[in-house]
């Protein structure tokens, strides 16, 4: 008689912090739809919904990183902003592969990975195929953040804040607002310093890109690459009108914009940004934080799952 030994399956262990808030408040229709997924590639999911913002920054500080062979995070960019965070600024220097699974608005890397669908998501995630990107470090004046796909400033802000005492409108509160703040085509003086460059001037935004996309499948940066150590910035200064600017905004989805004359394009490895107030921020998607602020590309700084 021949004697057979199998092996023991030893399962993949992943813990998963859970956003059902984002987007569609689908979290849960989502989780249900990718389990049997992680069940048939023998994972383990320890699942972990956050109870209040800025909970999944806190989980990802804390969770007892040995125990697991990868993070994974479902919701949307301001859950991914907020994982991101929680793990750079661990005391313990403990990383682990970050996997996406998109239940947000916007999901903006994943339009760079071509993993907007969680299935194909969780099918990646399972394949235990990873790639490092870079991460942005955001110094401000009394705080310390990271981002992973925009910081925006000026009109790009104003959009979001407007946007949010709209949300009545849904989905139409974005349109809505950015007209009314391009009609308001608020200016703001600053100083902006690139690597070997200096420019104080009116602007009427800056936003500053780790990936190509923003929002729902924008191309702002359609230069930008995640792993290259550089972040690709979007200027347009405030001399431009408002029939200009209802002429480019729309551009913004096919990445024909940086062809405009009003509209210039850096590549750089680090910028600063000071204007005569403390302007509010949009980091990855998130109204966090004021100018003045110094930004330094930090390369290829995260794990994670493609």
């Amino acid at each position: 008689m021949v004697s057979v030994q199998l092996e023991e399956v030893i399962p993949i262990k992943f813990a998963v912090i859970v956003n059902l808030h984002s987007g569609k408040k689908e979290g849960r229709q989502i989780l249900d739809l990718v389990a049997p997924i992680f069940d048939s590639g023998d994972a383990e999911l320890s699942v972990m919904v956050t109870a209040f913002p800025g909970h999944a920054e806190e989980l990802a500080g804390s969770l007892d990183f040995s125990i697991y062979d990868g993070l994974l995070v479902l919701g949307g960019d301001g859950t991914f902003h907020e994982v991101v965070n929680g793990v750079l600024k661990r005391a313990d220097g403990k990383t682990l592969p970050i996997g996406l699974l998109p239940a947000g608005s916007g999901n903006s890397i994943l339009h760079d990975l071509s993993l907007t669908d969680p299935v194909a998501a969780a099918e990646a995630i399972i394949g235990r195929r990873t790639r490092f990107i870079d991460v942005a470090q955001i110094k401000g004046d009394l705080t310390l953040r990271y981002s992973i796909n925009l910081i925006g400033w000026g009109l790009v802000t104003d959009v979001g804040e407007r946007a949010e005492t709209l949300r009545w409108l849904g989905p139409r509160r974005y349109t809505v607002s950015s007209v009314i703040e391009i009609l308001r085509r608020k200016t703001r003086q600053a100083t902006l310093v690139l690597d070997e460059e200096t420019i104080v001037d009116d602007f009427t935004f800056v936003v500053a890109c780790n990936s190509i996309h923003i929002g729902k499948g924008m191309k702002m940066a359609p230069s930008a690459k995640l792993d290259d150590g550089l972040i690709d910035l979007v200027v347009v200064r405030g001399s431009i009108n408002r029939q200009r600017l209802f002429s480019v905004l729309p551009k913004l989805f096919d990445g024909s914009h940086i062809e405009e004359p009003e509209v210039a394009y850096y590549q750089v490895s680090s910028f600063s940004l000071s204007s005569e107030t403390k302007d509010n921020l949009n980091i990855d998607g998130e109204m966090v934080g004021t100018t003045p602020i110094d930004v330094e590309m930090l390369k290829q700084a995260i794990e994670i799952f493609v």
